[in-house]
């Protein structure tokens, strides 16, 4: 039997668009974590490198649901190369001031305008939305795939980042993740044959996605798992500092990231059947359950293994979470809709990343594992307060009036191909 994965890449620059996406995915992996360990490195500072961190998350959090806006009205090429452009300068000037010693405020406005690095996430699965409509089994191992590219940034985004700031010199970890973005998005914006049509203003009443009660959820829930992703993150590097080998904790976090890949190409070869709430549900509790053998952490090899077995709830959670936006979410937002939960993971990470911070300077590193802990009860208790909003999508009058237009353009075009 084909695989499913095979099946998808059938349609022309699906190819194309899917590597691009690859390279301009990365720097979501080595950004944060690029900085954190430089700040480390340069300052010995763990709470100056977790706030900085928090202050990227945020600013992406604020700006990256604009930009996905914007996309949505003008098109991916308009929109994404001006703020692409934005990023790299805020970039250029963190390194320069990290470098020179310049004061921390420095630091803190370079890194707040960093947060306009696109989504080049959403804007990948924006395109695999446009071209698989109504064909819910080719989307769903299209979105599982874009899930295993998030993790394979994740199991090389750190190491590489990680790798080249501790060996190599402090900067070179961001700037290695800028030039990614720069590469990815100027390749991705060419291909113009699989850009989604931008939608005309008409289309873009009743305010923002997040209008949504079942977008609120899914953010809501994001929001405490990305404070698991932000803790785990700068807690793993401190611990692995800690025991005298802060180059391993690269390895340590590519097998978590690992564990989530191998779950979501597994989850991609599923015809499952049933209610995707549900699945969310389960998935988001998996994840709070996973975080209890952290808390046990008492060596490097234990705690890759406890990572390892965390992941694997990690992507089929993602997929679901996207197949879920899209029932809750009129298409003529579905960009900013998918950067909304984005966004949550952004704040999230905003979050964990500064909490963990001062508790790893404050208690030690392996205190600092309860940050993630915790966070997962949040997450628990999100979705299933929540749980009853997902159960069924309800359209909001826009989402109706644009549903009719689209079944009317496809009756339009069904009747064209019969003449």
């Amino acid at each position: 039997m084909p695989s499913p994965y095979r099946a998808i890449f059938a349609t022309p620059g699906t190819l194309g668009f899917s590597a691009a996406g690859l390279l301009g995915r990365m720097p979501l992996s080595m950004m944060g974590i690029g900085i954190m360990t430089m700040v480390s490195e340069i300052t010995g500072r763990y709470g100056l490198a977790g706030t900085l961190t928090a202050t990227l998350a945020l600013s992406a959090a604020v700006l990256g649901p604009q930009i996905s806006r914007l996309v949505d009205r003008h098109g991916q090429r308009r929109v994404l190369r001006p703020a692409t452009l934005i990023a790299l300068f805020a970039v250029t000037g963190l390194l320069i001031c990290a470098q020179q010693g310049a004061p921390d405020w420095t630091l803190f406005v370079f890194t707040a305008m960093g947060g306009c690095v696109p989504s080049v996430g959403a804007m990948t699965r924006a395109r695999w939305a446009a071209i698989y409509q109504g064909r819910p089994r080719e989307l769903h191992t299209a979105y599982s795939f874009e899930s295993i590219v998030d993790e394979v940034c994740f199991i090389f985004g750190p190491i590489i980042s990680i790798g080249l700031s501790t060996m190599w010199f402090p900067e070179a970890g961001p700037l290695l993740a800028a030039g990614f973005l720069a590469v990815g998005v100027w390749w991705l914006t060419a291909q113009r044959s699989t850009e989604p049509k931008p939608h005309p203003a008409e289309h873009h009443t009743g305010g923002s996605a997040l209008r949504s009660p079942g977008l609120q959820v899914l953010v809501a829930a994001f929001v405490a798992t990305g404070a698991i992703f932000g803790a785990v993150d700068v807690v793993t590097v401190a611990y692995a500092e800690e025991v005298g080998s802060k180059a391993a904790a690269s390895w340590v976090l590519a097998v978590y990231a690992l564990g989530s890949c191998l779950a979501g190409a597994v989850f991609g070869l599923l015809h499952l059947k049933g209610d995707p709430s549900r699945r969310w549900l389960l998935g988001i509790c998996a994840m709070a359950v996973s975080m209890i053998p952290l808390q046990l952490a008492g060596s490097l090899p234990f705690l890759a293994v406890a990572l390892f077995v965390a992941g694997l709830a990690i992507a089929p959670t993602m997929v679901t979470t996207m197949a879920l936006v899209e029932a809750h979410v009129p298409r003529s937002k579905l960009t900013e809709g998918m950067s909304w939960t984005s966004t949550g993971l952004a704040v999230g990470v905003a979050l964990g990343s500064s909490a963990a911070g001062w508790v790893v300077d404050a208690h030690g590193a392996a205190a600092g594992y309860a940050v993630p802990g915790v966070s997962g009860v949040f997450a628990a208790l999100v979705a299933f307060l929540g749980y009853r909003r997902l159960r069924r999508p309800v359209p909001t009058r826009e989402g109706q009036r644009e549903q009719d237009r689209e079944q009317a353009e496809h009756s339009g075009d069904r009747t064209e191909h019969v003449a």
